[in-house]
């Protein structure tokens, strides 16, 4: 090993540490759940979860689980291999039909994560003669999947559709044979829907395709749970939509591309993360399926995971907190230190309610933030129970 490299790396860790930005993992001594089991220093004890992706509440749903038990049973544990050696069952073109099916596109393509969905789509499909327009609040995994792109890159604010605009004048000038405007749907860390009809709208006055990642939408916005396109109205106006399996569809693991079938057939030819990665475990692709099943149905979990949103939101609003505006199951409560957040989420934790602290590098310094998502698997007295958490944590802390 290099001289003075562990010193380095430890010398980085306590500067972390000194920053008070040090991430910690919690265990959890059972299922994702509205109610979670975690591990204290007493033993086991029973939380309120305001921080999972679980909007469906489908983690721990028993169909979920036995149609995996099945997956397992009839297909094995895992491939082994990448999907075009010999890792490609029936049952994944099956689950990879349905999603397809699910968001209105000719064909999906699986990945292990979102994150390589979108680290994988940008490289095959766009040049050097080619541009993408990104939104300055995409996920991480879309900000890595442009870099490895030779595509000019362009980056318009949060929202700003003159902004856009300009930045389409800007390839066009600059000769860009095709050009693709690329956002979330939902922006995990604020809440916010993209304004799609506007973002379309411009797309086809300057002839530019669009993606969204649809990753806090797929299973719970939306007529079925079909995301943002179908939430704002612009259907197939979205050229290119990825999502995952690990929200709302279940939980479990597993990214995807849903797209026309020259466009998915040329990633299985050249999306390095699928082409190295080995498949999807067969029971997660079973038990998506069964997700994918409910949740097209799941008009009832939705309408409940909407009144605790509206419930949380106002209860809190009228208690002090800042919050940042919205109307998804994403409700940051910002309070812009660190520490801040880190003492916040402890005085919640002790007092028996789940939540986690964002602070740099996840949001920008000074945007320190506990996010808390509601959840189909929470009752209204959970939702009660936690808004009577933050009033007291916030008092204790000097707050609110």
């Amino acid at each position: 090993m290099a001289p003075g490299f562990e010193d380095h790396l430890k010398a980085t860790l306590a500067e972390i540490e000194a920053d008070g930005l040090t991430k910690r993992e919690r265990l959890i001594a059972g299922p994702q759940g509205g109610r979670i089991t975690i591990e204290g220093k007493d033993g086991p004890r029973s939380v309120i979860n305001l921080c999972a992706n679980n909007y469906l509440g489908l983690a721990d749903h028993p169909d979920v689980i036995a149609a995996a038990h099945q997956g397992l049973d009839a297909f094995g544990f895992g491939m082994a291999s990448v999907r075009f050696i010999c890792g490609a069952q029936t049952l994944h073109r099956e689950l990879e039909q349905s999603i397809a099916r699910y968001l209105g596109k000719d064909d999906a393509i699986l990945f292990a994560a979102c994150f390589d969905a979108n680290g994988g789509v940008f490289e095959p499909l766009l040049g050097a003669e080619d541009a993408i327009i990104s939104d300055s609040l995409n996920h991480a995994s879309i900000i890595d999947g442009v870099r490895l792109c030779k595509a000019a890159r362009y980056r318009f604010a949060n929202g700003d559709m003159d902004e856009l605009e300009t930045r389409l004048k800007e390839a066009d000038s600059a000769g860009a044979r095709f050009k693709l405007i690329v956002t979330d749907g939902v922006f995990s860390m604020d809440g916010y829907v993209a304004d799609l009809p506007s973002i379309c709208a411009l797309a086809d006055r300057y002839g530019a395709l669009v993606m969204v990642d649809d990753c806090h939408a797929t299973g719970h916005l939306g007529a079925e749970g079909r995301g943002t396109p179908t939430l704002t109205g612009v259907g197939d106006k979205v050229d290119i939509i990825t999502g995952t399996l690990g929200k709302s569809l279940g939980g479990a693991m597993g990214g995807f591309v849903a797209a026309s079938q020259p466009v998915i057939d040329l990633l299985r030819q050249r999306a390095r993360p699928y082409l190295f990665s080995n498949s999807l475990a067969p029971s997660v692709a079973a038990g998506s399926l069964k997700a994918i099943e409910i949740a097209r149905q799941a008009d009832d979990r939705r309408a409940l995971l909407g009144q605790h949103t509206e419930r949380f939101r106002n209860g809190m609003a009228e208690a002090g907190f800042e919050l940042l505006p919205g109307s998804t199951p994403i409700i940051p409560v910002m309070l812009h230190d660190a520490r801040k957040a880190q003492d916040m989420a402890a005085a919640l934790d002790a007092r028996g309610v789940y939540v986690a602290g964002f602070f740099f590098p996840v949001v920008p310094k000074g945007k320190a933030r506990i996010r808390t998502q509601m959840s189909a698997a929470l009752t209204p007295d959970d939702v009660s129970f936690a808004i009577d958490a933050f009033k007291d944590a916030g008092k204790s802390l000097g707050i609110i």
